[in-house]
């Protein structure tokens, strides 16, 4: 009887053993890679000859992109004009109609100028400097930001952002 139950144990387990193919188990979607994505690498060196120029009223700053596929991807968007929505006394965003490949870490602290992705649509340009613990892809940055808090205001602001 010992025997007889040993065999009928090998069997199921055998049986439930051989229904688990790997054939069977879907293979994931890459993820979205623009044509030319160039280095996704998140030291996020600024790629020369990337530039772009951000107005908001009367005021204009050159900005740099980064060297990765999520400012690819984003240059392609270009020229946009939106009105960023006022955050924390220290941001101002926008949400992309659609998103963008990421590659989001941690800076540790954010600089006046940076513009950032958090999450894969929401595009932020920061004026002021600040510690953060929230996690975002590198876009750009702007040159020179002498000014920017003032020229975005403490308001909504409407930018307009193209290549140069």
């Amino acid at each position: 009887m010992k025997r007889f139950l040993i065999i009928i144990l090998s069997l199921i387990l055998i049986t439930g053993l051989s229904a688990c193919d790997t054939d069977d188990i879907p293979t994931p979607e890459p993820p979205y890679r623009p044509e030319n994505p160039g280095n996704n690498n998140e030291d996020d060196k600024p790629e020369e000859n990337r530039k772009m120029k951000i107005t908001t009223g009367t005021a204009t700053f050159m900005a740099t992109l980064q060297n990765n596929a999520t400012a690819t991807a984003f240059a392609k968007l270009l020229p946009i004009t939106i009105t960023m929505q006022e955050l924390n006394n220290n941001e101002k965003y926008y949400d992309l109609p659609g998103s963008l490949p990421t590659s989001s870490s941690n800076p540790g602290t954010i600089q006046t100028g940076d513009l950032m992705l958090y999450a894969s649509r929401t595009l932020v340009l920061f004026y002021k400097n600040f510690s953060t613990s929230y996690s975002y892809t590198r876009l750009g940055k702007i040159n020179d930001p002498t000014g920017l808090a003032s020229a975005l205001g403490s308001e909504n602001a409407t930018i307009t952002i193209e290549l140069e």
